[in-house]
């Protein structure tokens, strides 16, 4: 190999060696991981944050203030599929690096890349007074929507109360939500109520008015449900 070497000329080493430092760059930045958390923006527009840097991955889309709890499926060549907690695909990452984004607008997908790194998404330590101050806002948004009285009651500790305080906004967002979809109306009306507490799996289901929500805050921002499969539980019957 030496003596190959040694016998190219010039010209052609040369060539064959930007040739190599080319393809072994390519290479390198496929292979580069992108950071833990990191804002991403689709072919559409569509820019979102999503932090790998949690036990469960977690995604914000820009303008939106609901976090989304993934849960990470294995899939065919070593893809990884993101999932939220209706099992909906949000995500698809590739096993070079490559992200893919489904939205309503596009089901089929979009590619996205990596526009910066940014911090990990976090809870916000509140006091009891904004907890309940987080709970009277999110009983009149939806009150507001639903054209009636919904109250929101909660129980509220030192653990669980950043979480309650979230999960109390995305029932009101469920709810607005709800009424303008087809039945939706309807479906409010049978709402007196939005009870939250903690229990050991976040979950929400309605019965006898009342949607109760339960929240784990062991889990952090994957211990509550997403405002859709609130306004799933909320229009079941």
């Amino acid at each position: 190999m030496l003596a190959t070497v040694a016998g190219a000329s010039p010209a052609l080493a040369q060539t064959g060696s930007l040739r190599d430092a080319l393809y072994n760059s390519r290479n390198e930045m496929r292979r580069a991981p992108a950071p833990p958390a990191a804002r991403y923006v689709s072919e559409t527009g569509v820019r979102f944050v999503f932090d790998r840097s949690q036990e469960r991955p977690l995604l914000r889309f820009e303008g939106q203030s609901e976090v989304w709890a993934l849960e990470p499926h294995p899939a065919p060549r070593g893809d990884i599929i993101y999932k939220n907690d209706l099992g909906q695909p949000v995500l698809r990452a590739t096993k070079l690096g490559g992200l893919t984004v489904f939205t309503q607008q596009r089901p089929a997908g979009a590619a996205a890349a990596v526009a910066g790194e940014v911090a990990p998404i976090k809870l916000p330590v509140l006091s009891p007074s904004a907890v309940l101050q987080r709970l009277a806002a999110a009983s009149a948004k939806a009150s507001r929507a639903a054209q009636r009285l919904i109250s929101f009651e909660a129980d509220v500790t030192a653990d669980s109360s950043a979480l309650t305080a979230d999960a109390a906004a995305l029932a009101a967002d469920a709810v607005t939500r709800l009424v303008r979809r087809p039945g939706g109306k309807q479906a409010v009306s049978k709402i007196d109520k939005v009870v939250i507490d903690k229990g050991r799996k976040p979950s929400a289901h309605l019965k006898k008015g009342v949607v109760r929500i339960t929240v784990t805050p062991d889990l952090g921002l994957a211990g509550r449900p997403s405002s859709e499969k609130i306004a799933a539980a909320a229009g079941e019957h």
